[in-house]
């Protein structure tokens, strides 16, 4: 039966609707959404727009002329401020927020465009603003909270490392009393210590190269002759038995030395004497002589004095002398002459140094290589530790020195002026 009380009017028999409303106005603010992360505003509390007014050239696509980029609210206690930063980074996002107001007396829902972005709020303690930020904690500081924390809380490990650490520190305080000593004592000792010029020109001594000279312009002069071949031995040396056999088309007598028979057998085919042709073959002779002690010397036990003699008996016994002075070693309490490594490396300086001077400063390795049973890549490094440079003469150059075209491909060693030594590599070869 119908009850007689009067009812309200039941909301769910109503009928809603819903209706845009009208985008914001020029000039006007609209509604607009913020964010309070990790805390809530008092609900009086009263908030603000601002805004910049943007130049014509600023201005929107839609004609809008003030670009509201800050929302400033104050309670009591906390002020409360927009982070453009963070608005920015939920506009990025992609989102686009409406708001939806029912009106109950005509239940109609009106949809209201809000701004473009959300504004995303900071705030500040109003008692805190007076107060000076801490500065951030020092490295001593923070090393020795670290220190604490894993004195009191690490593994027996950590532990045994903090305490390997705290040994090996140095106390800095404790050394400022004694560090103008140190210095002191720094400075006095490093009085002994050579320069950079003085250590190169200390290097340079201790080359086994002929004497040379660092600031020769030519090539001829680099390494001058008398160092290589004292004056007595150069004048001992008799090339009538070679002048003869050059006369005569006769046989050369060093089956051994194949790069000396060549150049003489080339200087016997010319026309005209060119000059310094005997200077040029006491020359030769001298090197065909090194070959010879080469081969005669190089026993791994030592040889006498006497043996050497005998065996190098067509050789003036001055030479044999300077020879075994300047590339053997003797032992105390023997009298065996040995050819060891470190002469070895001597040897073969002076005698590459003749060559290049008989070959205008610029020779060929591979025939050397032969001569002497020994490797192109020894010899380059020999001809380098002279300062040579190892490169291909170009037609011109070539055609000046009489080679054939065959050897255009073939590197030469040349001898370039003032002489640069090769530099020690450092680190390992990648």
């Amino acid at each position: 039966m119908p009850s007689s009380k009067r009812k309200r009017d039941d909301p769910s028999n109503e009928s809603l609707s819903f209706e845009l409303g009208p985008s914001p106005s020029t000039g006007s603010i609209g509604p607009i959404l913020v964010s309070f992360p990790a805390l809530q505003a008092p609900k009086d509390t009263p908030f603000k727009c601002y805004g910049r007014k943007k130049a014509k050239k600023e201005k929107d696509d839609d004609g809008e002329k003030y670009d509201r980029t800050l929302v400033v609210g104050e309670a009591p206690a906390v002020e409360f401020i927009s982070n453009e930063e963070e608005s920015k980074r939920a506009a990025d996002a992609g989102c686009r927020y409406l708001l939806a107001v029912r009106d109950p007396r005509t239940s109609k829902i009106k949809i209201l465009p809000t701004a473009k972005t959300p504004f995303i709020l900071t705030r500040t303690v109003k008692a805190l603003k007076s107060v000076a930020p801490d500065d951030a904690p020092s490295g001593l500081a923070y090393r020795e909270a670290r220190t604490a924390l894993g004195e009191t809380f690490g593994t027996k490990k950590a532990k045994a490392a903090i305490r390997a650490q705290e040994r090996n520190r140095v106390d800095v305080g404790a050394m400022q009393g004694v560090m103008q000593h140190v210095v002191e004592g720094i400075d006095e000792k490093a009085e002994g210590l050579l320069s950079k010029e003085e250590a190169k020109d200390l290097a340079d001594s201790a080359r086994l190269v002929p004497p040379f000279s660092a600031t020769a312009t030519d090539p001829a002069d680099i390494y001058p002759l008398n160092d290589i071949i004292p004056d007595p031995e150069f004048k001992a040396l008799n090339i009538a038995p070679i002048e003869e056999n050059l006369k005569d088309n006769g046989m050369l007598p060093w089956k051994y030395c194949q790069w000396v028979n060549n150049h003489l057998r080339r200087m016997g085919q010319e026309e005209e004497k060119s000059k310094g042709r005997k200077r040029k073959i006491k020359i030769l002779l001298y090197i065909a002589t090194m070959f010879l002690f080469r081969r005669t010397i190089n026993h791994p036990k030592g040889l006498e004095k006497d043996t050497v003699y005998e065996k190098m008996n067509n050789v003036p016994p001055i030479i044999v002398d300077g020879l075994l002075s300047r590339f053997t070693e003797t032992t105390r309490g023997s009298s065996l002459h040995k050819f060891t490594s470190a002469m070895t490396t001597k040897f073969m300086a002076y005698l590459l140094a003749l060559c290049l001077r008989v070959d205008d400063f610029a020779s060929n390795p591979k025939i050397l290589a032969e001569d002497l049973s020994m490797s192109v890549t020894n010899i380059n490094a020999a001809y380098r530790s002279l300062g040579c440079k190892l490169k291909t003469l170009p037609e011109r150059e070539r055609a000046s020195r009489g080679l054939s075209d065959s050897l255009s491909d073939t590197k030469f060693a040349v001898l370039v002026a003032p002489v640069q030594f090769p530099t020690a590599r450092k680190g390992k070869r990648t």
